[in-house]
């Protein structure tokens, strides 16, 4: 049977454009290809969780205008159920303004729109798409009190909770007794805990103040450097990356969050699906664009299995 995941979250249209390095302030540099793309975290985490082979609930707000249409047809090609997707006759779709570089480094600016109308209305409305959930996938590109709400409604009906505390910001104390597991990466943790973040004994110090404020475990990921696991079992357990030469990075962590949730929520132990989330992440960093570049559940196996990641992506992509 298909794990069940629930995704409260934003949708983008990305304008990105290739650019041989991020501008500084002040530059104008001539860039290269130019794509609309699909996107927003939310978005972006229930489709790589629907081509992972999950049944897929997303919860939001578009605008009323052409990106939307666009957005929404994505959904429905990616076998994302949208029936909880509200049309907003007042704000306009969000967009986001990438650049990626040749080394698949980004730069985003986001103009959230729509998403920030998403009301603890729209979560009410959902109540019986997230009790029926396996997971819960939490971000921060909609309204917190939303997201609050989504999150007591998951507890209530003992449906776990992955937050992805991005883009960074305060969270009120009364959430985070509500999340199992806490996935932050370095920025959002060092602004979660208010501790420097910048070696391996400051993250591990960083995580234990998010676990003393009631989280169930925190999966602080590092990039190109995996992923630390602190809970009641774990000290900061390190679990590696994948070595891959990355194409664009824009949406690896959003991949991750999904391959964690979709192997969670399949009754797995949280280090393998961490494990799982690194491989999904790696295979997404190796394709450009936000939800084109999710990888399908057999990719993600292969990778797992031993395969090298050229031979799964193609070199050529």
């Amino acid at each position: 049977m298909k794990p069940h995941i629930a995704v409260l979250g934003s949708l983008n249209m990305d304008l990105v454009i290739r650019s041989p390095r991020i501008p500084q302030p002040g530059e104008t540099i001539i860039g290269g290809d130019f794509q609309t793309i699909p996107g927003g975290k939310g978005a972006n985490q229930a489709v790589a969780a629907a081509r992972l082979g999950a049944d897929v609930s997303l919860i939001g707000r578009l605008g009323d205008d052409s990106f939307a249409d666009v957005l929404l047809d994505n959904l429905v090609a990616s076998h994302v159920d949208a029936l909880h997707i509200t049309r907003d006759q007042q704000a306009a779709t969000g967009v986001a303004l990438i650049v990626v570089d040749d080394q698949g480094e980004n730069s985003i600016v986001v103009a959230s729109g729509a998403n920030m109308q998403v009301s603890e209305q729209d979560v009410n409305a959902a109540e019986g798409v997230i009790a029926g959930a396996d997971v819960l996938v939490l971000q921060l590109e909609v309204p917190i009190p939303a997201v609050y709400r989504a999150a007591q409604i998951a507890a209530e009906h003992g449906v776990p909770v992955i937050l992805n505390p991005a883009p960074a910001r305060e969270l009120p104390g009364q959430l985070f007794p509500l999340v199992d597991v806490l996935i932050p990466n370095e920025t959002e943790s060092a602004l979660l805990s208010g501790r420097d973040t910048g070696n391996a004994e400051e993250l591990k110090k960083a995580a234990k103040i998010l676990l003393s404020r009631g989280v169930g475990s925190v999966v602080l990921t590092l990039g190109k450097r995996g992923a630390l696991l602190t809970n009641q079992d774990y000290d900061g357990f390190d679990v590696p990356a994948f070595k891959i030469d990355p194409v664009d990075s824009t949406a690896a962590g959003d991949a991750f969050v999904a391959g964690l949730a979709v192997h969670l929520a399949g009754g797995n132990p949280l280090l393998d699906s961490i494990r799982w989330g690194n491989a999904t992440g790696a295979l997404a960093a190796m394709r450009f664009g936000a939800q084109t570049s999710a990888p399908s559940r057999a990719e993600v196996e292969q990778l797992i299995g031993g395969m090298k990641p050229d031979k799964i992506i193609g070199k050529d992509l």
